[in-house]
């Protein structure tokens, strides 16, 4: 009698492999449109200068961008649970093309703030619905290695969308619109075509602890205590990482440091990620969950309280080195978190929920960090590492509770 012996997969397998070619579309289309975005990160340079705002005007029109974001994620959420993943992402990306027209071809104050608001409500649209979709197609253990992949792409498109937008912007702005929401429909129709519906049947209905029957809603989320835990940690975390977005680049400044300067420490990021996180996403993602995040998570929090202790280029270079490598760590793992909390009929809300979180973190960095900014630049970057390190001490608080629910989770 003889067996027979798997082979033993080769290192590329062992990073890309084992994945169901849906995925690989999502994957695709994700990269596509990120590569695109590019409106986004100018967007109050387009503001200011094409259509003649002042900074205050401009930071008023951002923030009803802000709200629509917000908004966004609930509404997503529940449109995903209730109307199925792949047409409220198709159904988001075609409203975000259209928005992206409107907004270039508006002059008026009153058109701006609108398209901008529709545009906030439907840019990100398509994340609750592309997590659920990754939750509803990958096992629980390929999960943290699937979402790692996800952010890789979304890494590699927005590295590709600065240096191009940055070119177009100085070509003219309605190039950006265009390709903006090319991209956006590419998107939308490429998981049309190729990504199946994965909600399940409307009349399923799961039980909850106690037996009894439930029916779907965001009450349903919002009592579940262990997932409102993790989504104000994730706003902890996330109030720390959109540091490097808000306030790095005016304490740098304030230390007469050029715009060029601070593009160039970022890009190391950016590096970094493309170079390092696909070949250690899988590894990470096979050990304890909430073991990893909290490491990561005190690695960034320990690179943004090096940052009061540099004065050069070289020393603001290596803080975003430990920042990044810690950002690597956690990739995927808080996709993954989500997804085995999430009861499969509720994976949109819970998704939605989690990417509420990262907004409301948006919001309030630049609140917080500009206020401590302005007493010192040594206190902003100690008390945003000391805060982080709180959300890693949290996450290690409910690991416990988080490996039960992981280990009680349908395979």
């Amino acid at each position: 009698m003889s067996t027979a012996t798997l082979p033993k997969p080769t290192f590329l397998q062992s990073k890309i492999g084992g994945l169901p070619r849906a995925f690989w579309a999502l994957w695709a289309g994700t990269l596509v449109n990120r590569v695109g975005m590019m409106v986004e990160p100018f967007i109050g340079v387009y503001l200011t200068q094409a259509r003649g705002m002042s900074y205050g005007a401009a930071g008023v029109v951002m923030a009803v961008f802000g709200v629509g974001s917000l908004l966004s994620q609930i509404l997503a959420g529940w449109l995903a649970d209730r109307f199925g993943r792949r047409v409220t992402l198709t159904g988001g990306m075609i409203a975000t093309a259209v928005a992206m027209v409107a907004l270039g071809y508006s002059t008026s104050l009153p058109a701006i703030v609108i398209s901008m608001f529709v545009l906030g409500m439907t840019i990100d649209a398509y994340r609750p619905a592309s997590n659920a979709l990754v939750a509803d197609l990958i096992p629980p253990h390929d999960r943290p290695r699937a979402y790692g992949l996800l952010f890789w792409a979304l890494n590699l498109g927005f590295a590709v969308a600065m240096v191009t937008g940055g070119w177009l912007a100085q070509a003219g702005y309605g190039w950006m619109f265009g390709i903006n929401a090319a991209t956006a429909v590419a998107f939308g129709l490429l998981v049309w075509r190729a990504v199946p519906e994965t909600l399940p049947a409307r009349d399923e209905r799961h039980p909850d602890e106690s037996g009894k029957r439930v029916h779907g809603g965001f009450a349903d989320v919002l009592r579940d205590r262990l997932m409102v835990t993790f989504t104000l940690i994730t706003v902890l975390s996330t109030l720390v990482y959109v540091q490097a977005f808000t306030t790095l680049p005016l304490a740098m400044t304030h230390e007469r440091f050029t715009t060029g300067d601070y593009g160039m420490i970022m890009a190391v990021n950016g590096i970094l990620i493309v170079l390092l996180q696909p070949l250690t996403g899988d590894w990470f993602g096979r050990r304890d969950h909430s073991t990893v995040l909290a490491v990561g998570l005190t690695i960034i929090g320990a690179g943004f309280a090096l940052t009061a202790f540099v004065s050069d280029i070289t020393g603001y270079a290596t803080t975003v080195v430990v920042w990044t490598l810690g950002e690597i760590v956690t990739a995927g793992i808080a996709g993954a978190i989500v997804a085995a909390l999430a009861p499969a009929h509720l994976r949109g809300r819970y998704s939605g929920l989690y990417g509420l979180a990262w907004s409301c973190g948006t919001m309030l960095a630049p609140l917080l960090g500009t206020r401590l900014l302005e007493v010192s630049p040594t206190v902003l970057w100690l008390v945003v590492g000391a805060l982080n390190l709180m959300a890693a001490g949290s996450v290690l608080a409910i690991g416990p509770a988080l490996r039960r629910r992981m280990e009680s989770a349908p395979r």
